[in-house]
């Protein structure tokens, strides 16, 4: 653990701690802003050595939608830098990369690809641009990439996502198929961007991942899935976290839940039962929040060989069961949207205790169990997760922000051909 950093007093109480955790948040992203945007952490020997110092698609594009939110200039500035520098490295098929390595002018695709780069990309550029008017233009041929990219990856009958396994931000579990958490991100893309078949895929969502209900669906090959998917399920309250064919995963899977809440894909009994569930599941947790709710066993038939290198994703541990700062900050938006802003509100202050723990160290995730700090120190999105869930105990980050006739009109002009410059940039 680094503690070079002074000792840092106290605070007497919880608003103080929370007033010092958005100075401590703030600080932080600043410090990890470098010229090509918002690096996944503080820039030092250990985040060099284990490839931290870069800007992560996902991580870089959540950083931004904090910064669009939080309404600082600087911020705004640098998330749109990250956007730009995720851009300059764009697959030609459409990809978003997984991460983008400056230092060596490079990118990453991982090992079975990363579809959920694409997708954050494509929602923090929607949130940033009422405050960057010129970056949609700027990128406008990016964007029609990237979407036809996700359209590809469309089963064109059932109008979700497919993906291989340890292919998001989960990146070690054995979630392949139709994943409940790229998912839930393909909805909120189709809406913001005003894409077509957008009630088709919130149906076959609600009727895949949660499957005990008694629609019968039109497409044969969608009821199969569902009859496979229906036998012997054991988290009831929750949406299955994949399903593939005549195998599924009901481990448990908080962020996925989370966002299907925020997003309105679960009505509200749903919410309130996946509510419940996540509650149970904080019972002696020592912060916000554990990312599963029921951890793969090594003698789970779902268990994967690879989960258990280096230790890594043992139960309780970095995404099966660990416990991460940053998904607590969609926990804490997704009660207040719901209007539990108590409850919101108190699970904000557990958050600041974890970002505060070894002199507000930010710790990249922590053992579900023990409460032992794990991974990388100095997480950027830790920080914004942190702000941009204040924000929200306030107002409703996630909704579909654009005029929908603004927005038709940008997808016609995005899917226009444009001729580069010389230099690579759009304008």
């Amino acid at each position: 653990m680094n503690t070079a950093l002074p000792a840092d007093p106290a605070p007497s109480d919880d608003q103080e701690l929370v007033a010092r955790c958005v100075q401590k948040a703030s600080e932080l992203m600043y410090r990890n802003l470098g010229p090509y945007g918002f690096l996944a952490a503080t820039p030092g020997t250990d985040s060099r050595r284990r490839g931290y110092d870069r800007v992560f698609g996902r991580d870089a594009a959540i950083c931004a939608i904090a910064a669009a939110h939080c309404g600082d200039a600087q911020l705004i500035a640098g998330a749109e830098r990250s956007l730009l520098t995720l851009a300059a490295q764009q697959a030609a098929n459409g990809q978003i990369p997984k991460y983008v390595d400056t230092a060596n002018n490079s990118a990453d695709f991982w090992y079975l690809g990363c579809i959920d780069a694409t997708l954050w990309w494509l929602i923090a550029i929607a949130h940033l641009a009422p405050h960057r008017p010129r970056l949609e233009r700027r990128l406008r041929l990016h964007v029609a990439r990237a979407i036809d990219w996700l359209c590809c990856q469309e089963h064109q009958q059932i109008f979700l996502l497919q993906q291989n396994e340890a292919s998001d931000w989960a990146d070690i579990m054995p979630r392949s198929g139709f994943v409940l958490y790229s998912n839930a991100l393909w909805y909120y893309v189709k809406g913001l961007y005003r894409l077509p078949h957008a009630q088709e895929t919130a149906t076959n969502f609600n009727d895949l991942f949660h499957p005990s209900g008694r629609h019968h669906a039109d497409y044969k090959r969608l009821r199969l899935l569902i009859h496979y998917a229906r036998h012997k399920p054991t988290e009831r309250e929750m949406y299955l976290s994949y399903v593939n064919l005549a195998h599924w995963g009901d481990e448990g899977d908080v962020f996925g839940n989370l966002l299907a809440t925020l997003f309105g894909l679960a009505d509200e009994h749903r919410s309130n039962r996946i509510f419940a569930r996540i509650a149970r599941n904080q019972e002696n947790a020592a912060y916000p929040v554990r990312v599963t709710c029921v951890p793969i066993g090594q003698n789970d038939p779902v268990w994967r060989t690879y989960m258990g290198r280096h230790r890594q994703n043992l139960e309780h541990r970095y995404h099966n069961g660990g416990i991460w700062p940053f998904v607590g900050g969609f926990w804490v938006m997704a009660l207040a949207a719901a209007g539990r802003k108590r409850q919101a509100a108190k699970e904000l202050v557990a958050l600041a205790r974890a970002n505060a723990e070894y002199n507000w160290q930010f710790n990249e995730w922590f053992h579900g169990q023990s409460g032992k700090a794990e991974g990388m120190a100095g997480q950027t999105w830790n920080a914004a997760m942190f702000l941009l869930a204040r924000h929200g105990l306030e107002a409703r980050v996630f909704r579909h922000i654009y005029d929908p006739a603004a927005r038709r009109l940008a997808l016609a002009q995005a899917r226009t051909r444009i001729e580069p410059k010389p230099d690579g940039t759009l304008d």
